[in-house]
């Protein structure tokens, strides 16, 4: 008779609740703990197979009558920016992005607040307390790291790190293949910048940077405007019936 590993991931599907992203549909997940020695190798495997990290749990839609939330990955090396793109990194040129470790600061929570206030205050998210953030940010058993973003300084050429307050931010997990954006947030008084596009865009030139060959950018949903976005950063993969699917956009 074999036996199991003891750390072998166990799964479990929640019970049906009101869909975040289409009207009048119901959601469930799928979903296994991230935990002990394994938890690298099994979030990377996750991850390749349509799972998102949220703390130590990784998860899946698996709604019965629907598959309209789809995974999507970058393809680094393909990667082109449009006249669009440039136009926002040329925009954040004063900016400077550095990976720091997954350390909460009250700095990072004033700027979540106000991100989630200004853009999502009715969600799910709208009453995470400092702790719900500090929970968020360092409850990981995987190799994880804050990106900041901050205005240049006169020594930013020495120690490659921004200065004044903080801009923008994303939690972002390295995997085997890439990196994974967990969650990212910004100054909303500063929209004009377009932050989100630009981490994306940040996150796209580490990952070539760093020999990786994909940046996961979670779920994209046709017809959610919401996530009308992530079908904009092409050639991508799409994960479906068939494995990952390219598209160009």
């Amino acid at each position: 008779m074999t036996r199991e590993p003891r750390d072998a991931p166990q799964f479990y599907l929640t019970a049906p609740s009101p869909c975040p992203y289409l009207p009048n549909r119901l959601e469930r997940k799928v979903f296994t703990h991230l935990i002990g020695r394994r938890a690298g190798a099994i979030n990377d495997a996750l991850t390749q197979s349509g799972f998102r990290r949220s703390q130590t749990i990784a998860y899946r839609p698996a709604c019965e009558m629907c598959r309209a939330c789809v995974s999507v990955r970058v393809l680094v090396d393909e990667f082109e920016p449009s006249k669009g793109f440039r136009r926002v990194s040329a925009r954040n040129d004063d900016l400077v992005s550095f990976p720091v470790e997954p350390k909460p600061t009250t700095e990072q929570y004033s700027l979540f607040r106000s991100y989630l206030g200004a853009r999502h205050g009715e969600g799910g998210m709208a009453d995470m307390s400092i702790l719900d953030f500090a929970m968020m940010v360092e409850d990981s058993h995987v190799q994880t790291r804050l990106v900041e973003y901050r205005r240049h300084g006169p020594d930013t050429a020495i120690t490659k790190r921004g200065q004044g307050p903080l801009i923008a931010m994303c939690l972002t997990d390295v995997l085997a293949d890439g990196l994974s954006m967990v969650y990212s947030f910004y100054d909303p008084e500063q929209s004009d910048r377009s932050l989100g596009t630009h981490m994306i865009l940040d996150h796209i030139r580490r990952a070539k940077a760093m020999g990786l060959p994909h940046v996961y950018l979670g779920y994209w949903v046709e017809g959610s405007r919401k996530m009308a976005y992530k079908a904009r950063f092409a050639p991508q993969q799409r994960l479906g019936m068939n494995g990952w699917e390219r598209f160009e956009g």
